[in-house]
C-alpha cells in the first residue's frame, strides 16, 4: 500500500503541494519517498525514510507547475533509493500504487528488446512497458490502452512524459481520486492528500484514462471515447472517513490489512525476538490465561488459544464476556485475564475486566483505542494499530487482534525455549513477507465466482478442525452479519453426530484445511457432504487433488501467522455474497460498531 499525489496547474508552488500531499498519505507507506517535477526536463528527487527526509532535499524556491509524488510501502525490492518511486524509463516517468503480478514475464520480454533495469521493482517494469508502447506510436493514450490489456494485477498510476506538460492516470483495483480547484488539478490515493488545496473531487473508475492539463481534466474509456466526469464538493470534515474509491468501507478496510499487520507487529520486532521479549510483559509468571471478549474478538481469542497452547504450552480458557462476568471463575494470582475489544468500550468485556481487577487478578487489554476505558483501566495495554474502522463488521481490527495474540504466543514460546533458532528464523522471515502475501491473497479473483454460486442459498455451513474451526466461526459470523444468511460453523468431526442431516442438494459447505496433521480427516468430512449434494469450497495452503467445486489456494506460512492469511478469503466471500444480495454492507441491520450496552 503506497501513496501517490500529483498536481498540474497555475500554482508555481507545486513542490510544496506535493510534499503536503505526501505527508497526508504517509499512513500508506513510509519506507521511502520521491517526487518528479518538470521545468525544461523531468527532474526526480528521492529519499529513503519518512517524508521529512525528502523535504530536506528539496529547494522550494524552484518554480514548477507540474509534478507527481510517491510515498512507498515496499512490496517488490528492498528499501533503497533505486527502488523508490518515481521511476523513469526512456520518455516515461511514473508513480505506482499496487502490485503487477506478471512483471517477471514482461521484464524478460523487455530485456530481450534491449531494456535494462536499475531496480528490483515491478513498477520500473510497468514504466518500461509504457515507454516501449509509446516509442511504437508516440501517443500516450494509445500506449496506456495497450498497457491495460497487458498488465495483470493492481495499479494506480501517475504518469508524466518528457514530450508533454500533461499528467495521465489509470487505475485497476487500487484507489485513485482526481480533484480540482480554480488554479489547477490533482491526483491522489486519498482525498485527505489534497483537501487542503482542492474544492471538488471524483473517484477515477477502473480502466479509464485521465488526461490532466493545467486547466482541464478529460476522461477516456479503453476505446478512447471521452466519458463524463462526476465531481463532488469535498466535505473537509470527513477526510478521515473517506472510502478512497472503494465501494464500501468494509472493502477498504480489508485492503488495509497488510499495513495494519505491519504497523501492529513492527514496533515489537525492531531488533528481532529480543525486542519482543523486552517490549512485552513477562508472561512466564502465569500458569493460566483467560481470554474474554465478544463477537469477532471472541473468535480471535479462540485462535490465540490454539497458538498459545501449542507453542507455549500454557492452558488458555476463552469465554464470551457476557457469560464470564456472571459465572464463578476459578482463577488465582498466577492467572492473567486478557480482554480483547476494538473500541475498548464493549460493555460486557469491560465488566469482565472490572470483575477480574476487583478480584486482584492481573489484566491485559488488547484494544484499538488508546484512550478508551479498557486501555485506561487494564494493568497492561497492548494497543493494536488498525486505525479507524468504520464498517460494523470488523476485518482489519480482527486481524490486528490475531496478530497481537500471535506475538504473545511467540513471546511465551521463545521465553520458555520452545522455539529453536532455525524455526525462529523462519518465523521472522514469514513476518517480514506476510504483508505482501496478504495483499496477494486479497487480489484473488475466485471470491466473486464462489459468491455467485452460493449467494441465493438460505443456509451455509463452515467446517474445520483445530484452529481452522476457530476461523470457521469467524467466517460464519462475517457472512451472517452482512448478508443475513443463516450460516453455521461446526467442528468437522461433529458433522456425523447430527448436523449432516441438514445437508441436501445444493447446500454450500466451506471447509478450511490448514491444520497439517488434520487435513486428511477434514477432507473425508467434506467428501461426506459432497456425496450428499453439497456445493463444496475448500480454503487450503496445501495441494488438494480432490474434486471439490471450488479450491482457494493460499500461501503457506508458519502456523503462528497462517490464520492471518486464511481469514482473507472468508472476509471477501462474505463481502461478495452480501454485495450480490444488495445488503447494506457497512451498516448491517440491527448492529452497531461499538456495543456499549449489555
Amino acid at each position: 500500500m503506497c501513496g501517490i499525489v500529483g498536481y498540474n496547474g497555475k500554482d508555481k508552488n507545486t513542490l510544496r503541494i506535493l510534499i503536503d500531499g505526501l505527508k497526508a498519505l504517509e499512513y500508506r507507506g513510509y519506507d521511502s519517498a520521491g517526487i518528479a517535477y518538470k521545468n525544461d526536463e523531468i527532474n526526480i528527487i528521492k529519499s529513503v525514510g519518512k517524508i521529512n527526509e525528502l523535504e530536506n532535499k528539496i529547494d522550494f524556491n524552484l518554480n514548477t507547475n507540474i509534478g507527481i509524488g510517491h510515498t512507498r510501502w515496499a512490496t517488490h525490492g528492498s528499501v533503497n533509493e533505486n527502488n523508490s518511486h518515481p521511476h523513469n524509463v526512456g520518455d516515461i516517468t511514473i508513480v505506482h500504487n499496487g502490485i503487477i503480478e506478471n512483471f517477471n514475464e514482461i521484464k524478460k520480454e523487455l530485456t530481450s528488446k534491449g531494456y535494462h533495469f536499475n531496480s528490483t521493482t515491478d513498477t520500473e517494469v510497468a514504466c518500461a512497458l509504457i515507454d516501449y508502447y509509446y516509442k511504437e506510436n508516440k501517443d500516450i493514450k494509445t500506449s496506456l490502452v495497450k498497457f491495460m490489456k497487458k498488465i495483470k494485477g493492481s495499479y494506480a498510476l501517475g504518469i508524466m512524459c518528457k514530450d508533454s506538460d500533461t499528467i495521465y492516470s489509470v487505475r485497476k483495483d487500487s484507489p485513485l481520486i482526481i480533484a480540482k480547484n480554480e488554479s489547477g488539478n490533482f491526483i491522489a490515493s486519498d482525498t485527505i492528500a489534497v483537501s487542503k488545496y482542492a474544492d471538488s473531487v471524483m473517484y477515477l473508475d477502473e480502466n479509464v484514462i485521465a488526461e490532466i492539463t493545467n486547466d482541464k481534466i478529460t476522461l477516456f474509456d479503453k476505446d478512447l471515447k471521452e466519458v463524463e466526469s462526476n465531481f463532488k464538493s469535498i466535505d473537509k470534515s470527513t477526510n478521515n472517513t473517506d472510502k478512497c474509491g472503494y465501494d464500501h468501507y468494509m472493502l477498504k478496510e480489508i485492503h488495509e490489512q497488510p499495513k495494519v499487520f505491519r504497523d501492529t507487529v513492527s514496533p515489537y520486532l525492531e531488533n528481532g525476538i529480543d525486542s519482543l521479549i523486552d517490549k512485552m510483559p513477562d508472561f512466564t509468571k502465569y500458569n493460566r490465561i483467560d481470554i474474554v471478549a465478544c463477537g469477532s474478538a471472541y473468535h480471535t481469542g479462540l485462535v490465540g488459544k490454539n497458538l498459545i497452547e501449542e507453542f507455549a504450552q500454557v492452558p488458555v480458557n476463552v469465554e464470551v464476556a457476557s457469560e464470564y462476568r456472571y459465572k464463578n471463575n476459578f482463577y488465582d494470582d498466577k492467572t492473567l485475564v486478557i480482554v480483547v475489544s476494538q473500541s475498548g468500550e464493549t460493555a460486557d468485556t469491560l465488566a469482565a475486566l472490572r470483575k477480574a481487577k476487583n478480584d486482584n487478578i492481573d489484566t491485559l487489554a488488547i484494544v484499538n483505542v488508546e484512550g478508551s476505558t479498557m486501555a485506561r483501566e487494564a494493568d497492561i495495554l497492548l494497543k493494536i494499530k488498525a486505525g479507524r474502522e468504520i464498517a460494523v463488521a470488523t476485518t482489519k481490527a480482527y486481524s490486528a487482534q490475531v496478530a497481537m495474540l500471535s506475538l504473545i504466543a511467540l513471546n511465551l514460546a521463545s521465553a520458555k525455549g520452545n522455539i529453536d533458532k532455525e524455526e525462529m528464523k523462519v518465523i521472522l522471515k514469514d513476518i517480514k513477507e506476510l504483508p505482501v502475501k496478504i495483499e496477494n491473497t486479497i487480489l484473488n479473483s475466485d471470491y466473486k465466482n464462489i459468491a455467485e454460486a452460493i449467494y441465493k442459498n438460505d443456509n451455509i455451513f463452515f467446517i474445520g478442525r483445530g484452529i481452522d474451526y476457530a476461523l470457521s466461526m469467524e467466517g460464519s459470523l462475517k457472512l451472517k452479519e452482512i448478508s443475513y444468511i443463516n450460516s453455521q460453523a461446526y467442528a468437522a468431526g461433529e458433522l456425523k453426530h447430527g448436523t449432516i442431516s441438514l445437508i441436501e442438494e445444493g447446500t454450500p459447505v466451506i471447509g478450511i484445511l490448514t491444520e497439517e496433521n488434520l487435513i486428511l480427516k477434514t477432507i473425508s468430512n467434506i467428501e461426506e457432504v459432497k456425496s450428499r449434494g453439497a456445493i463444496t469450497t475448500v480454503i487450503t495452503n496445501s495441494d488438494i487433488n480432490n474434486n471439490f467445486d471450488y479450491n482457494i489456494k493460499i500461501p503457506k506460512v508458519h502456523k503462528l501467522l497462517q490464520s492471518l492469511l486464511t481469514i482473507i478469503p472468508l472476509q471477501l466471500i462474505s463481502y461478495e455474497v452480501a454485495k450480490l444480495r444488495n445488503c447494506n454492507i457497512d451498516q448491517p441491520k440491527n448492529l452497531a460498531k461499538s456495543v456499549t450496552v449489555e
